[in-house]
């Protein structure tokens, strides 16, 4: 959680603590003894600190030996036990309290709201406390924000004096606001508040930057008239998090330079990520030989960071040195290294400091189960998650997607049919790893009961269910579902237009694929690979040639992006669909890396429609080159020495392949019954349920040629 989020918290309490001890009325009990009153401040004082420090039992013996004891001894031994959570005992000694006033009311308001936020007692007191100040108003406000009741938390600020609202009250509805995402609220309120602390402006700051609008954090920051580590450290987030690094370092720099402000653990552990996400590894390095030159401590949060850091370079030695020098190593140290490994494909190394671990939680699990996966040992993968007593939807979630990222489809849809089975409610990932199987399948009836699914547990507006809908209902041919999908996105970003291109490009529709790539540009979306991808093959499948030529010309001009090995595939696919295989040959000559047997497939492709035999032997001698065990080329080159009369030719290539022993691959179909998956091979006879297939096959077969008959 952001220091900022917390902050407002600990302001109300200490704005609660300063005013019971600085109030006359806490002492109304105690005689004016200078003596008494000074020995009574002493024992609420250390009432105080032992409830800080967690020694409840040690507040309570200092609480019974105070012989007379004022409102303000009351209030610090219910606040003491409010702060370790024994809500029951905070009530017990509010309602023996003899007398109360609005800080002791203000004090169990606020126990409540701190303690599982049980807003109706809190609001319950606030309803019988006469004599409200800020710290009522602004406890209550963020108990209701807490518990998400946004419109009671508004009715009651607009209610609240205008004295009694800045800052606090407004801060706690500030981040209420930005916690449900609605940053124009939020900054409506700020844009009123006559008077802003330091927690005003961070706060604003960083839900900007959170919502991508990194130029208006920025003027605020800028008309900030005092800044502080939390509010540099949010700004400096704000450009990491959009990728904006030399923006973001530069202002890094700008502490140091300054002197304004000293950075902290948060900043740093701010820039390792940074460094670690953008491969800034010259950058990480010098700011972790900084922070050892400034002899910060380097305490776990800091340590993890520095592993973290080191992991995403792929210097996992580094990371490992980092490692042995944590004195004491938490279950995040471990888990941060564990990880690192299985991000590098390490997986021996994550398993051997897995075996090590002195305690594991769920994440280590996880993280195993994941890299287990990764590496193609589902087996090893299902083995750990037998061992796990009590299971998560991160680890489900992680052995449903290993299996469909090791295009096993069928077993990730029987294992989410295990976790529905035992009550795990699964989340985005889990459903959109589903689709993704369900959709590689064709399985229509299982995908829109995962629909069905998403929508019962409102998910149905998370942006990655509504891409893997868009591309599932696409692959099953479904594109008009897939663009109604489309259009009920909220806020759609590259992933959801790749998906509904893609899908307009798979369903023959050229002129929607590319209407919708104009519309992306339009609303300032960047392409990537993937776009130039789905939107080139809808060109050559609509024979789009000038517009698809134009926007392979662009991809590196325009927008930065070196064409790749599937992009000179599919505009040459493009080209010799059309009959331009002399310019499609000239192309591959001018590629600047060795082309893929996808690119000689498409030359294949082309030659077998416009019969250029040469083109054809040329294709089929790179493809053979490329993939020995490949029966294709052998296949289209001899069916093209047949067409063109050449006989003995095309008996001799038929000849090659099968000298090498080289066998195409049977087609395949396949359909789901009761949850099984039920596979066919061209020729096959070893299906179970042969017989029964032949004698239903049999049957249509005389019904129809009885219908024929008939004439019907």
């Amino acid at each position: 959680m952001k220091p900022h989020l917390v902050t407002l918290h600990q302001r109300v309490t200490k704005l609660e603590l300063t005013h019971f001890k600085l109030n006359k009325k806490h002492t109304d009990s105690v005689k004016s003894n200078g003596k008494n009153s000074k020995i009574l401040i002493q024992c609420n004082t250390k009432i105080a600190e032992h409830g800080r420090n967690g020694n409840v039992k040690e507040a309570e013996m200092v609480f019974h030996k105070i012989p007379i004891k004022s409102t303000a001894s009351w209030t610090a031994m219910l606040t003491a036990y409010a702060q370790n959570g024994q809500i029951k005992n905070a009530r017990k000694m509010f309602d023996e309290m003899p007398k109360r006033n609005t800080v002791s009311y203000n004090a169990m308001i606020s126990a409540y709201i701190g303690n599982g936020c049980n807003v109706r007692k809190a609001y319950e007191l606030f309803s019988e406390l006469g004599e409200r100040n800020l710290v009522s108003y602004a406890a209550m406000i963020m108990g209701f924000v807490k518990a998400g009741k946004f419109q009671m938390a508004e009715k009651l600020y607009r209610e609240a004096p205008h004295e009694f609202r800045d800052p606090a009250c407004s801060n706690a509805l500030i981040n209420g606001y930005l916690k449900m995402g609605k940053v124009n609220e939020a900054l409506g309120v700020f844009e009123n508040m006559a008077e802003r602390d330091v927690v005003s402006w961070s706060a604003m700051i960083d839900g900007l930057c959170r919502d991508g609008r990194v130029a208006g954090a920025r003027n605020l920051f800028d008309r900030m008239p005092d800044r502080n580590v939390v509010s540099w450290s949010a700004m400096i987030d704000g450009y990491m998090g959009k990728g904006f690094f030399q923006e973001g370092f530069r202002l890094f720099m700008d502490i140091r330079r300054e002197g304004l402000v000293g950075v902290n653990s948060t900043t740093m552990t701010i820039m390792f990520k940074a460094c670690g996400n953008c491969g800034r590894m010259p950058e990480g390095m010098q700011i972790h030989g900084l922070v050892s030159h400034m002899g910060f401590e380097f305490d776990n949060v800091l340590s993890n960071s520095v592993i973290t850091m080191y992991c995403m370079f792929g210097c996992t030695d580094m990371a490992n040195k980092v490692f042995c020098t944590v004195s004491y190593k938490d279950i995040v140290t471990w888990n941060s290294l564990i990880s690192g490994y299985v991000h590098n494909n390490e997986i021996e190394a994550a398993s051997m400091f897995f075996d090590r671990m002195p305690k594991k939680d769920l994440i280590s699990w996880t993280a195993m189960i994941t890299g287990f996966t990764k590496s193609g040992r589902v087996g090893k993968a299902i083995e750990l998650f037998d061992m796990l007593p009590e299971k998560d939807d991160f680890v489900w979630t992680a052995i449903i997607s290993g299996f469909v990222n090791n295009n096993e489809y069928e077993e990730a849809l029987h294992w989410y049919a295990r976790l529905m089975r035992e009550g795990c409610r699964p989340n985005p990932l889990t459903i959109s790893s589903v689709l993704a199987a369900s959709a590689a399948l064709a399985a229509l009836n299982e995908g829109l009961q995962i629909h069905t699914c998403a929508l019962k547990m409102s998910l149905e507006y998370d942006l990655s269910i509504q891409n893997s809908l868009i591309s599932f209902y696409s692959k099953c041919g479904n594109v008009i579902d897939a663009y109604r999908i489309f259009l009920d996105v909220i806020s759609p970003n590259v992933i959801s237009y790749n998906s509904i291109i893609n899908g307009f490009a798979q369903n023959g529709f050229g002129e929607e694929a590319l209407s919708i790539y104009k519309k992306m540009q339009s609303e300032g979306h960047e392409p990537n690979h993937v776009t130039f991808l789905a939107v080139l093959s809808a060109c050559t499948h609509a024979g789009i040639v000038e517009e698809g030529w134009n926007l392979f010309n662009t991809m590196k001009s325009q927008h930065g992006i070196e064409p790749e090995a599937d992009h000179y595939a599919c505009i040459v696919d493009l080209l010799g669909r059309a009959g331009l295989l002399d310019e499609a040959i000239d192309l591959i000559h001018s590629m600047p890396f060795k082309p893929h047997s996808g690119v000689w497939g498409a030359i294949l492709g082309a030659s077998k429609i416009h019969l250029r035999l040469d083109l054809a032997k040329l294709a089929a001698q790179h493809i053979a080159e490329l993939e020995p065990k490949n029966a294709t080329p052998y296949v289209v080159l001899s069916n093209l020495y047949s067409a063109a009369g050449k006989m003995i030719e095309g008996d001799l290539v038929r000849k090659a392949k099968n000298l090498k022993g080289i066998k195409k691959s049977p087609g395949c179909s396949w359909i789901i019954m009761k949850d099984n998956v039920h596979l066919f091979l061209a020729g096959d006879q070893l299906h179970g349920n042969i017989e029964e297939i032949k004698a239903t096959i049999l049957t249509m077969d005389k019904e129809m040629q009885w219908l024929y008959h008939c004439g019907c």
